[in-house]
């Protein structure tokens, strides 16, 4: 059984954003693909639809990662999901979370002095992402993150 998240938080903006260019793409694609005559999509080559099915395909796979970023604590930890990996900290790991005016995104700083974004905190997001920020700070604190050893 998986553990029960404390307190979660994905954007909305970029979700919608990876959403509205997905449907997009396809939508787009799709319509060209079909009005291509039947002369014209034969002189593609199995290679070739294949290639430009890899192509579309981690593209929209990008855009889900995108859409999917997002931060979650637990009882024992946290965790971080950003577009091209997942990030997993004990509590006692995290020494201090910043998210200051005009950053782009939270700032996380572990034990051993290494920061990382936290993506799924960003300013687009405008007050929510300031909230969030705080209520992940005192979620944080109240879990022991960063209590000087």
């Amino acid at each position: 059984m998986a553990p029960k998240a404390l307190w979660t938080f994905h954007p909305w903006a970029i979700a919608m954003m990876a959403g509205v260019m997905g449907l997009s793409i396809v939508a787009v694609f799709g319509v060209i693909w079909v009005q291509l005559s039947a002369e014209a999509r034969d002189t593609f080559t199995l290679f070739q639809r294949l290639t430009l099915l890899a192509f579309f395909g981690t593209v929209l796979y990008l855009l889900y990662r995108m859409a999917t970023v997002r931060v979650t604590a637990y009882e024992d930890n946290l965790r971080v999901r950003n577009v091209f990996r997942t990030y997993q900290y004990a509590w006692d790991d995290v020494k201090a979370l910043r998210f200051r005016a005009g950053d782009p995104w939270l700032q996380l700083f572990d034990a051993e002095g290494n920061r990382l974004g936290v993506l799924a905190v960003q300013a687009s997001e405008g007050a929510r992402a300031s909230r969030a920020a705080r209520e992940l700070a005192a979620v944080a604190r109240s879990h022991g993150a960063g209590a000087k050893h």
